[in-house]
């Protein structure tokens, strides 16, 4: 019987390859969204993948939402925590609710989430937890003290979170993506994003499936011996 892996923000952009990607190795997928269900409709159309939708930020309805999955599917043995918005501001214009809608969205749903599956990993001894990061969250951005803070935190998290599992076979690594060719970095102004590319010393924005490939490395059996780590996966722009 294949494992289970569940992705968050599972039906766009990142989301959407790391679900294909993952189903193409043979695991048993199920891509959970929060909003827009025409698209995951589609996606569910297009890739015969199981779609769930809830809200992530929400404990209680990350709950039922596993314990729904793992009652039509089996135990989840694979989580990525890829969900993410932006709701960028510069401080002194930023307002308390992007804020929190961004920290609660972005960080709070890894708590979420990793609660919702970590008991049953510990008496399975075995998970694999992946959460998606930023290069933003590494280095900082303008106009986005919510999102680099959300992902800054998701490092410390993810490191935390790998000491203790790593006794009970579960590891828990991120991936800190660059700029990629996505929804969200579409929204960016084209001088902003130009600018941006500049920077980039491969000279392009990146691809999902380039994430997604890093991303299904890291669920892998066979990565039983990497936690704790994050992945920069952005085109050499930002090293460390």
């Amino acid at each position: 019987m294949s494992r289970v892996a569940l992705v968050t923000g599972g039906t766009r952009g990142i989301g959407a390859a790391t679900a294909i990607a993952l189903k193409a190795e043979g695991y048993t997928v199920v891509a959970v969204y929060g909003r827009d269900g025409e698209k995951a409709k589609l996606f569910h159309d297009e890739t015969g993948i199981p779609v769930y939708k809830w809200d992530v930020s929400d404990f209680e309805a990350c709950q039922a939402g596993v314990a729904q999955v793992e009652a039509d599917q089996g135990p989840v043995e694979v989580l990525v925590n890829n969900a993410g918005i932006t709701r960028d501001a510069t401080m002194h214009r930023m307002n308390y609710d992007q804020w929190r809608q961004v920290i609660e969205t972005n960080i709070g749903s890894c708590f979420n989430m990793s609660r919702a599956v970590i008991v049953g990993m510990r008496k399975r001894k075995f998970g694999r937890i992946v959460n998606v990061g930023s290069i933003n969250g590494q280095a900082g951005q303008y106009g986005q003290v919510n999102y680099a803070a959300a992902k800054s935190g998701i490092h410390g998290f993810t490191k935390a979170l790998a000491q203790e599992g790593a006794a009970h076979g579960i590891t828990v690594n991120a991936i800190a993506p660059g700029y990629i060719d996505t929804e969200m970095v579409a929204a960016v102004p084209g001088d902003i994003l130009e600018k941006i590319v500049q920077r980039i010393p491969v000279g392009r924005l990146g691809k999902a499936e380039e994430i997604a490939r890093a991303i299904t490395f890291l669920a892998a059996d066979e990565a039983g011996f990497i936690t704790g780590s994050t992945l920069s996966v952005n085109g050499g722009q930002h090293m460390y």
